[in-house]
This record gives C-alpha cells, structure tokens and sequence, in this order.
C-alpha cells in the first residue's frame, strides 16, 4: 500500500539509464523564468508594500523609491548575470563565496542562504494566503494560519514528484498573474493619466514640506529606511545563480535569459506598484494586502450590465498572486535542497543529504526544507512582516559575500578580462547597496525578529564547523589504512589464475572506490576466514547524487570510475590467490541496487557468503547514525530475509584516535604522530 501510495502522489520512478532523461528534466528560459524567477516576481506581492507603509505621510518619496527599486533589481540581476558566466555550473552565493573568499566565509554564506531558502518557502505561503483571504469573507480570517500549513505540506509533497512537474502545473497562473497585474498597473497609470501634472505638482510640494519639516538629513534617512525594509523586494534574484543546473543547454545562455526576463518584468511590477500605490492613495486595511486594496480601488466597481466583472477581476487577480506566490516556495524547494547537497559533499552536512530519490529529487533536502519553512511558519505565527525581515537579512548577507567575491575576482584577475574595470564599478555598487539595506535592517528591526535570524544562522555556521570537524577526524584516523596498504608486497605469480568456479565457495564483499579501508575488509575476510574460499566477488554500485547529476557525460565517468575501482579489486585477489570477479550498476540508492546486484550473484554461484565492511566507533554517539550511512546494516537485513548470510567486517574508529586528530587540528604546529 505504501508503494501504491507513493507512485500516485508521487509519480513512477525515473530510469537514470535514459540518456534522454536529463534532456527532458532540464528547463528551457521560459519555464526557468516560471520555477526560478517567480521567486524575484512574486516578492511584488510584499516587498512594495513594506516600503511605501515606512514611507508614513511622506508618500511623495514614492517616485524616487520606485526609480530606486528598479535600479536596484537591474544592478544586482545584472550582477548575477555576470556570476552565471565565471559559475557556469551553478553553486550561486555559497560557491562564489567559497572559491573566492575562502572556505570558511563560503560556510557563512551557505548557512545564511539555506535559512534565506526556509523563509522563502515560509514568507511566499504566507503571502499567498494573506492574498487569497484578502478577497473571501472577514469572518474566515481564523482559518488563515490552518491554511498555510496545509499549502504548505501539499508544496513539499509536489516537490517530491520533481522539479519540472511542479513547474508545468503552476505554469498558467504565473502566466494569469502577468496578464491581470499588467492591467493593474497600466490601467491604473492609464486612468491616472490626466491627474499626473496633479501629482507631480504634489509631489513636488510635498517635498518643499519634507525639507521644511525634516531637513534634508531628515528626508534621507526616511527614504533609506523605506527603501531598506522594502529589501524584501529584491529576494529571489540569486535563485536563478544557484538552480543553473536544472536548466537546458547551453545553461549559461539559459540562466542569463532567464536573468533578463525576471529583472525586467520585476523592476517593471515593483516599481509600477509603488506609483499606482501613490496615484490611488492607497491606504493600509486590516485583514487586506495593499496589493488587494489597489485592485479593489482599480476595478472593484466595474460592471457589465448585471455582472460584477469588478468583483471577478480583483478575485483573479489575488487569486494568481496567490499562486505565483506558492510558485516562488518552489524557488526554496529547488535551491534549498542543492545548496545542502553542495554543502553535504563539501563534508559541512551529512553526507547523506547529497542523495537522489528514485524521482531523481533530493528528498531528503525537501523534506528538510519543508519541516524547517513549517517550524519558522509556526514560531512567526505566519506574519508576513516579521518574516519578511527575518528573510531580508540572510539575503543581503549572501547578496554581500557574493558582490565582494566578485570584486575581488576582477581585481585579482584583471589581466584575463579587459573589462574588469567596468565589472569592478558593477560588483562594487551593488555591495554598497547590499551593506546599506543590511545594516538599515539589522538597526531597525533587530529586536522585532532580526536578531532570530541571526542565531539560527549563527548557531546553523558552528553546527557546520563542528560536522566537518567530525568527518576530517575521521577521515585523518583512518588515513593510516591507505599509507598501510597502498604498498602491500604482494607476489603477480598467481595472476594468470582461471575463472571463477561458481560450485565453489564464494566471498562477494560490497566495496568502494579502490583504498586502504577496502584491502583492509579484504585482508580481516581472508584472516577470519583462512583457506575457505575459492573465488571472490566484488560488488559496487556508483552512486548518483545531485553532485554527478548533470548529464549522461557524468553517469558514463561514474561508470570508468566504478569499473576502474574493481578492477583493482579483482587484481588485488588474484595476487592473493582467489579466482576474482566483479559486478557494478549505477543508481540512486545504494541498497536498492546492491540487493540487487547481491541476490543475482546468489542465484549464479552455489555456495556464497557476503561481506560489507563497516566503521564502528569505540564510543558511539547518537549523531553517527545522522553523519554515518548504516548501509551495511540494511543490506544485511534485506539479504538474510532472502536467506543469504552477510557478515559486517568492523573497521574500528578509537576515540583516542578522534581526539589525537582533533588536538593536531586545533594546533597546526604540533607535529602529529602516526595512528597506530
């Protein structure tokens, strides 16, 4: 039932043997545009309206806010843009801020970039829903909250099928949002048309007045407060940088499309916004977004004889801002999940979360993201303005590594592109905007959630520090084995033995890539089992994660890689003195696929006996279960279920040994002595 249950909420599995496969996953610049730049798009919905709301009185700052708003989405798109050409494979902040800033600073901004990814899941959800009640009866607005979670849950189980599915289901309505939120804004500058010399002549006006009343200092810092706290407005620009592995070739020229479409349509929607708020009057309602209360203001009132088109345009409207909306939580869904996995393979986070699910998703990122967006969801109670500041931050602190990285890239390698001046001024403007939006909205919103923001991507940093800790001590306690090992003195006389005899007894130990932790299964095999076996066997499976899912270029390299590894296998048991062979396939889940391979070699060979190889810790914690894959022991159960005997070869971990390595970390000058 559970396998039932799965394939129809999530689809049948997908064959990673299809060279096609990749072909028809990848996004072409529109339906990028749709699952990537509806992030940037939809953040109209919220952003505008938390600037022109700091505004207070001074509304006539709105024009200059506008221009300022869409300055700002061109500079940093365009700045993104020029990220895509020297990242051509994608990475976005976290990459950037790793090759270019150093490790540690690239740490930072991953953390702060995967909490940016959980609020844009948490804000998008409730700003949609914000929309949707803003149009159905006040009465209902204490069922708003129930509603998030349950859009919510449903966007994390649409996730699950896939990346381009969840992006052609939502399709029509960012294409309905673009209709009605173009006459919106046109027919509203439209209508307004004959009133412009009228509003420019208050808003000049206006601005004697603020000059009167506030200075000029006065007018300045109330127009960067408004033009900070509506930094909202500018999230989701990155998403494009980090999901260029999801789009078609050639991606560089795809992600840079896809750039275009969102900044232009972005700099348009927002900045048209902000004037119709100020052409209107638009003032704030309880229980209503702006955004509602400008269609209602716009079209509420229009009728086609008994019918209240009005009624019906301002519905629609809501109702696809709406929906754009849950289509930019895909924008987290997507990045959030890859950003881990780049992440995980960096060793910062379980190595686990690098994996695929047979729908060729990172489930485990998924889920993660979507019960992470549901605890922010619950802790803010939903309230988009507290999220959005809480989100704001962590963007403009990835948006600042990124544009720092940048300059200092131009500047190191300004002989190898002539325009590296012009990219310099570029990535420099846009990090003075970037700190001055940051700084504004860490001062002014600090006690009002800014300051959560902060220790969950400060505690999420050390988290970071101390799982790669972990994994390096590891890796140094067992570097031993490979220094041991990688010069056994072994006789090439028995080569030239013959094939295997499957009527004899047969060891088929589950291996790796060719290294000191696999000779030493084969040699602890050989000594609890003296003289027994006559043949061996060596089954691997290459693994494909999100980090060699880019094309079939990759499977065919994991392939050489797999076979060159067993090769070694096979040659190392032939010195030995054992008839050797060996089977491979590639897969998304290890288990799966060696079970598989385990209960072929069964049914080939009459008298067998599997061996896995195993770390095992002298002092268990309960995170080595979270850090370390209990693959061997899932193997096992499914094999003696089948009735196969399978024995896990301990590869001992001594905690003095951990803790030796940890002390030659900490203290680079202490001379580190072998362990024994």
């Amino acid at each position: 039932m559970a396998n039932v249950l799965s394939r129809i909420f999530l689809g049948r599995r997908k064959d990673i043997r299809d060279p096609g496969i990749y072909h028809r996953m990848a996004l072409i610049p529109f339906l990028a545009w749709v699952g990537l730049g509806a992030d940037g798009l939809s953040s109209s919905a919220y952003g505008p309206e938390e600037a022109f709301r700091a505004l207070g009185a001074h509304t006539y700052l709105a024009v200059a806010l506008a221009l300022a708003t869409a300055v700002t989405v061109l500079v940093i798109s365009w700045s993104y843009s020029s990220i895509i050409e020297q990242f051509p494979a994608g990475g976005g902040g976290y990459l950037v801020a790793t090759q270019l800033l150093g490790s540690r600073v690239g740490v930072v901004s991953g953390s702060a970039l995967l909490v940016d990814y959980v609020l844009t899941i948490t804000v998008s959800v409730a700003s949609g829903v914000d929309a949707i009640f803003s149009f159905l009866p006040h009465p209902w607005i204490v069922h708003r909250f129930q509603t998030e979670v349950a859009v919510l849950i449903l966007l994390t189980v649409v996730n699950l099928r896939g990346v381009k599915e969840s992006v052609l289901a939502l399709t029509p309505f960012f294409l309905i949002f673009l209709v009605t939120h173009t006459i919106l804004i046109g027919g509203g500058l439209v209508l307004h048309a004959h009133e412009l010399p009228a509003v420019a002549h208050q808003v000049k006006d206006g601005f004697h007045d603020g000059l009167t009343t506030l200075g000029l200092g006065g007018m300045a810092l109330l127009f960067f407060r408004a033009y900070s706290l509506g930094g909202g407005t500018y999230t989701g620009i990155e998403a494009v940088s980090n999901g260029l592995s999801l789009m078609r070739e050639p991606r560089v020229e795809t992600g840079k499309r896809t750039m275009v479409y969102m900044a232009i349509s972005l700099a348009l929607v927002a900045g048209g916004i902000l004037l119709a708020y100020l052409l209107f009057d638009v003032q704030h309602v309880e229980g209503k977004t702006m955004n509602a209360v400008l269609a209602e203001s716009l079209g509420g009132h229009w009728h086609l004889g008994p019918i209240p088109i009005g009624k019906v345009f301002v519905i629609t409207t809501l109702f696809a801002e709406a929906v754009l909306l849950f289509v930019a939580a895909q924008a987290g869904f997507i990045g959030g999940p890859r950003v881990l996995a780049n992440m995980a393979a960096d060793s910062w986070l379980p190595h686990r979360l690098s994996a695929l699910s047979d729908r060729l998703t990172t489930q485990n990122g998924v889920l993660l993201m979507g019960s992470a967006a549901l605890a922010a969801l619950f802790y803010t109670g939903g309230h988009v303005s507290t999220l959005v500041v809480m989100y704001s931050i962590n963007v403009f602190l990835t948006f600042l590594l990124s544009e720092a990285g940048m300059v200092r890239f131009f500047t190191k390698h300004r002989a190898e592109h002539p325009n590296w001046k012009g990219q310099t001024v570029l990535f420099s403007i846009g990090f003075v905007m970037c700190a001055v939006i940051l700084v504004v909205v860490v001062l002014e919103k600090f006690i009002e959630g800014g300051w959560v923001t902060l220790l969950v991507t400060t505690a999420l940093v050390v988290l970071c520090f101390l799982i790669r800790r972990h994994y390096g001590s590891v890796r140094r306690s067992l570097s031993h084995l490979d220094a041991l090992f990688r010069d056994l003195p072994l006789s090439s006389h028995r080569e030239e033995l013959g094939p295997v005899d499957p009527t004899k007894p047969t060891a088929v130990l589950l291996s790796g890539n060719y290294g000191g932790l696999g000779v030493h299964s084969v040699l602890t095999l050989l000594r609890m089992f003296p003289n027994h076996f006559a043949n061996m066997v060596f089954v691997s499976v290459g693994v494909i994660d999100s980090g060699n899912f880019k094309g079939a270029s990759e499977v065919d390299k994991l392939k050489s890689q797999t076979r060159d590894s067993l090769g070694q296998y096979v040659g190392l048991a032939r010195r030995l003195g054992l008839s050797a062979e060996y089977r491979m396939s590639v897969g998304t889940d290890i288990v799966d696929e060696a079970s598989k391979l385990c209960l072929d070699v069964a049914k080939e060979f009459a008298n067998v006996m599997f061996f896995s190889g195993k770390l095992i810790f002298e002092e268990r914690k309960w995170y080595h279960r979270i850090l370390h894959n209990e693959t061997a022991y899932a193997i096992q159960h499914r094999l003696q279920f089948a009735g196969y005997p399978m024995v896990i070869l301990p590869v001992r971990v001594r905690a003095s040994e951990l803790k030796h390595h940890r002390r030659d970390r900490s203290n680079p000058k202490a001379k580190s002595k072998p362990a024994a």
